[in-house]
């Protein structure tokens, strides 16, 4: 196939994105759509492009339509630090924790000692 494009990038990360969010493993994936997990691999790091038909199974499976992984593909996909993020594992869970904090000022303080924990952006830095 040659090199993956930004487009089956973007469609990959948003296939992992939507597999961790349910808490769906490769092999489990793969299953459903009777591809082996190291397929499944292959297409969220954009290395295989997903076929229509794979792509509408694999909505199904992940309870998702099919325009999900499509979003904003009109114009040349932006490479997103928080994006990619989130299609982790420790993205998803932060944020399922973040969700649980129902108390405000829990949530601030979380913020405040990821953000004295971590290197600034560049946009915060000045």
């Amino acid at each position: 196939m040659g090199r993956p494009t930004a487009a089956d990038e973007l469609i990959g990360q948003r296939i992992r994105q939507r597999r961790l969010e349910m808490h769906v493993s490769q092999t489990d994936l793969g299953e459903c759509i009777g591809v082996s997990y190291q397929q499944i691999q292959k297409y969220e790091t954009g290395m295989n492009r997903v076929g229509s038909g794979q792509l509408a199974l694999i909505a199904r499976a992940l309870q998702v339509d099919t325009q999900f992984f499509f979003g904003d593909l009109g114009g040349k996909p932006r490479e997103s630090k928080i994006i990619a993020f989130l299609a982790t594992k420790d993205g998803v869970d932060i944020n399922e924790a973040m969700i649980r904090l129902t108390n405000p000022d829990h949530r601030r303080a979380v913020i405040d000692l990821a953000r004295k924990l971590g290197k600034p952006l560049l946009h915060e830095a000045s």
